[in-house]
């Protein structure tokens, strides 16, 4: 990517090897491009003059530059010559007089050299005028005296051979006085003057002889004004003497022959006529491209043989002058002007591109090349129109279809110069051929032409970027260079180094197009309105390829990963913004600049790339759950606090994932939070659930659902309650899990505070987090909070019920109150419930559960009183036992004071103290209090026997239910006699 001047020379470079010092080589030289130093010291990079083609084609033949420029010297020395009104010229010797004499025999160029106004050529072009270094007196002494003089040394023509011209232009004139020099094949005239004694040598005559021949064969046999037809007797006989001259030179002189005989032929076809022509007009180097390649190289003597870069300052004189030889080379206005403006581009491009001065003159002067243009129908004019203006536009292209790498700060206004020649010319070709712009409006050339170029460009910097990049990355010690400038431009020096790759190119691409906007842009938005646009969208394709290839090759979440695809929407948003900005004005808003630039769709791949990272570690979580709940034993023994590994290990998996969730360094935490959040809930949940439920086994479900106490009552048998004691989940180990689920209520309480405080850390307000977090573990909680209790509830009846069920149901009032107490019950009772103390640690729990087991304990004992079965019976003489049975259970729950609350104890036991009183009432007063209830409850009735009471879910004192089974437990004749009558019952139950 483009620079400034300062770092130009680090930012791209090749390290030359194998060498102590290695050298650092511009790239320009590598791709044809050679860089120069400027006056302002900048290095410009230029494109080869090489790579700029010839627009008039090539003659044909072997005629060299030289050749070229000798008779080029001859017509313009001839049409001088010519325009002087007929005056005699005299020959003056070389040995007397020559400057002036010479000077004095063309009256065309015989005005001498003064320093004058400031010249009307170049104001007309726009070029400015320099001031050259007059001080010295050599330079002065060494100036041309004349217009004629300073021609001569701008052609490089030697004394020699200028002397030999003008004084075979004397002889020519003198010979055929009144005549134009136009009506003259001046070739053939020149040959008749000379012989081979007038030359040094006798190889200088045959090459003189040679060129004038070619000369003829271009302007006569190739290249004619008129087409000519191959078996045209004077072409074919003209063939014949140029062939037979190659072979052998031929006699030359006033009176051969031989040039007799060339005369004539050449005449013949020379004098050919066409409407369009003058009349008494030989056409010998009128056609092309011979005629434009001698003016290009009489144009050409326009610059200063010495200094290059400089135009001569008698240009109005000099250029007047050679406008004399229109009449020769069928020259006129228009081909002046095409031929000047293609002269000033080639000679900017030869000589270093260094002076812009020529640059300027060319676009100038193809204003006049456009309204030329618009005026003609002449097809050979639009030929050669249109190669010249491709010539140009294929060389400055080059530039511009990759403006990066040729235009920086310190020459912008070059690039601007280009442009506009570029744009000028594009225009002239698309009105000159309509038919190849189709419909598309002559004012959109330069519009399309500018997309192409920016579009190009940018590609193109983005191509030399990412190599730049690789090879930073590929090879550290070659780029070291690179290094350097890029940790200079870099605010984190030290972690250049640790982002990835593309984290890279899309700052570099982020540089790119800052640097678009602030240098190119201003430039460019004279001929597109839209150039930030339509740049910041090119990149966004460039680098939108490169992250399409990326997200393609994902494989897993890594910090990597997300660097990159948060530098790509970053990225994305900046050039997003800029493409808006730079559309505010236009006619569509920017709308076709934006839908161009297809989202990369970063957050939501990132999105998608967290929720696929948070299904993996939910589903290895469940996974892990499933298979560690199979192996979990609830041994209070596996650690202090007495509660399960697995527990501790599930939290900790848990506080991890949440820990690598808020290390993923992106941006929408709180948006993917709850997701991640819900999936943990939904595990911990199956967790507590299967823990509770004992691994999915239900070897515990049925003790939580409520069972009919006379259910209770019938399935209760001492072998049932011995195979009951064979169960593998014993207190202790539902006791682990009770402690299990209150250090997950816990933690997920010290989990929340964690996560809020991370959500603080990235700028998320309490108020919402608070509450969110708490709903995401609601599932885990309210598990939680039902886990405890029922597994609470469970432990309780299991114990009184299940573990305790042979000195309870079994063994208490079994065969006489008064032999079977409850003392042994609450031995047995006592031991679990200290060791149940060691085990729950919580003293909240550990009272919740000792609650729910003096509700068994007190339930089962109402059981034994109500539904003891045959082997239970009472008297009433028994009341003062049970009730006496009773306190003491009561007295080993409040322990003296270090035990349950009394009035906790108090709450729990009404209904047993409710119920006991009926055991102490006579059968009569209970016959008749249970008789007046049930009428009370089903209204006076005519039969004989009462109906039986329903089953109710509560026993009382005013419970029908309740005091039928306490006449069914009474041990007296009343009792059995009122059973008997009024529900057939036999007198032992």
């Amino acid at each position: 990517m483009r620079r400034d001047v300062d770092d130009r020379d680090l930012s791209i470079c090749v390290i030359t090897r194998g060498s102590e010092n290695p050298t650092i080589t511009s790239p320009l030289t590598l791709f044809g491009v050679m860089p120069i130093e400027n006056t302002a010291g900048y290095m410009i990079p230029v494109l080869s003059s090489n790579d700029l083609s010839d627009p008039f084609g090539q003659l044909g033949l072997d005629l060299s530059d030289s050749d070229l420029r000798e008779t080029a010297y001859e017509i313009f020395v001839g049409a001088c010559r010519s325009s002087g009104g007929g005056r005699p010229l005299t020959y003056v010797s070389q040995s007397s007089g020559r400057s002036s004499d010479r000077a004095s025999s063309l009256p065309s160029l015989q005005r001498s050299l003064t320093l004058t106004a400031a010249s009307k050529v170049k104001k007309a072009l726009g070029m400015k005028s320099k001031k050259k270094n007059n001080g010295s007196e050599s330079a002065t002494e060494n100036r041309p005296a004349t217009v004629g003089e300073l021609m001569r040394v701008q052609m490089r023509i030697s004394e020699q051979v200028d002397s030999r011209v003008r004084r075979a232009l004397l002889r020519i004139a003198a010979g055929q006085l009144g005549r134009r020099i136009e009506s003259i094949v001046l070739p053939v005239e020149l040959l008749q003057q000379f012989k081979s004694s007038d030359f040094p040598t006798q190889r200088e005559y045959e090459v003189w002889q040679r060129r004038n021949l070619r000369v003829l064969e271009a302007g006569l046999l190739l290249h004619p004004k008129l087409p000519l037809d191959r078996k045209d007797p004077s072409a074919q006989q003209l063939r014949q003497i140029i062939r037979g001259a190659y072979a052998r030179p031929m006699e030359t002189g006033k009176h051969s022959e031989a040039v007799q005989t060339l005369r004539t032929v050449t005449m013949q076809l020379a004098c050919r006529a066409s409407d369009d022509f003058a009349p008494d007009t030989c056409h010998w180097a009128d056609g092309a491209p011979l005629n434009l390649r001698l003016y290009q190289i009489l144009l050409e003597a326009l610059f200063d043989v010495e200094e290059p870069t400089s135009m001569i300052e008698e240009v109005d004189e000099v250029l007047d002058l050679i406008k004399k030889t229109w009449g020769i080379l069928g020259i006129d206005q228009r081909f002046h002007n095409l031929c000047f403006s293609w002269v000033l581009f080639n000679h900017y491009v030869s000589t270093g591109q260094v002076e812009n001065d020529f640059l300027f003159a060319a676009d100038n002067l193809l204003l006049e090349v456009k309204k030329d243009a618009k005026s003609t129908l002449d097809s050979g004019y639009s030929k050669i129109l249109c190669s010249t203006l491709n010539s140009m536009l294929e060389w400055a292209e080059r530039g511009l279809l990759a403006y990066h790498e040729s235009f920086y700060r310190g020459n912008i206004d070059l690039m601007q110069s280009i442009l506009s020649l570029v744009l000028s010319a594009a225009t002239i070709l698309a009105e000159e051929n309509p038919s190849e712009s189709g419909r598309r409006k002559v004012i959109d050339v330069a519009d399309a032409k500018v997309d192409v170029y920016i579009r190009s460009s940018m590609r193109k910097a983005f191509s030399q970027a990412s190599f730049d990049l690789f090879a930073f990355i590929s090879f550290p010690f070659e780029s070291k260079c690179r290094e350097k400038v890029r940790i200079s431009r870099k605010s984190a020096k030290s972690q250049l180094n640790h982002l990835p790759a593309l984290c890279l190119l899309a700052q570099d691409v982020t540089d790119l197009a800052f640097t678009e906007k602030e240098i190119y842009s201003p430039i460019l938005q004279r001929w597109h309105p839209l150039a930030v646009g339509v740049a910041v969208a090119t990149l966004h394709s460039c680098f939108g390829q490169e992250v399409q290839k990326f997200v393609s090759g994902i494989n897993e979440l890594t910090p990597a990963v997300i660097q990159v695809l948060i530098a790509a929407d970053k990225l994305e948003k900046d050039l997003v913004q800029m493409a808006v900005e730079d559309s505010v004005n236009s006619d569509d808003g920017g709308k076709s600049i934006i839908q161009e630039m297809t989202p990369y769709e970063a957050e939501a791949v990132i999105v998608d790339l967290v929720k696929s990272w948070i299904k993996t570690r939910v589903d290895r979580l469940k996974e892990w759950v499933d298979r560690t709940l199979q192996q979990e034993v609830w041994n209070p023994r596996a650690n202090r606090e007495g509660f399960a590994p697995s527990a501790v290990e599930v939290l900790r998996t848990i506080d991890e994932t949440m820990e690598a969730f808020f290390l993923l360094p992106i941006p929408m935490h709180p948006d993917l939070l709850p997701g991640l959040m819900s999936g943990l809930d939904r595990c911990l949940q199956d967790y507590i659930l299967k823990a509770k439920s004992g691994s999915g086994g239900s070897k515990l479900n049925g003790v939580f659902k409520k069972k009919d106490r006379s259910h209770i009552s019938q399935r209760r048998t001492p072998m049932q309650s011995t195979t009951e004691r064979n169960d593998s989940y014993s207190i202790t180990q539902l006791c682990v899990r009770v402690n299990s689920f209150h250090y997950i209520r816990k933690d997920l309480e010290v989990l929340e505070k964690r996560t809020i405080a991370h959500l603080k850390s990235i700028g998320i307000r309490e108020g919402s987090i608070v509450n969110g977090s708490r709903k995401n573990f609601e599932r885990s909680l309210v598990a939680c909070v039902e886990g405890i209790q029922q597994v609470c509830e469970a432990t309780a009846y299991k114990l009184v019920f299940h573990e305790l069920s042979h000195v309870l149901w079994d063994g208490l009032y079994v065969g006489g109150v008064s032999s079977s107490r409850i003392e042994p019950f609450l031995q047995e009772l006592e031991q679990n419930l200290e060791v149940i103390a060691e085990t729950v640690q919580d003293n909240t729990i550990r009272t919740r559960l000792i609650t729910n087991i003096m509700r068994a304990s007190f339930e089962g004992f109402l059981l034994v009183l109500l539904a003891g079965g045959p082997c239970r019976s009472f008297t009433l003489e028994d009341w003062s036992i049970i009730q006496e049975d009773f306190q003491f259970l009561m007295d080993l729950f409040w322990s003296n004071g270090d035990g349950l609350p009394i009035d906790l104890i108090g709450k729990h036991s009404t209904i047993v103290k409710g119920v006991l009183p009926l055991f102490s009432s006579d059968t009569g007063s209970l016959v008749e209090k249970f008789k007046s209830l049930m009428i009370d409850g089903n209204g006076s009735s005519t039969k004989s026997r009462l109906a039986l009471p329903p089953t109710t879910d509560q026993w009382g004192p005013i419970e029908p239910n309740t005091i039928l089974r306490v006449l069914c437990h009474r041990d007296d004749k009343a009792a059995t006699t009122f059973l008997k009558k009024n529900y057939n019952l036999p007198k032992k139950l």
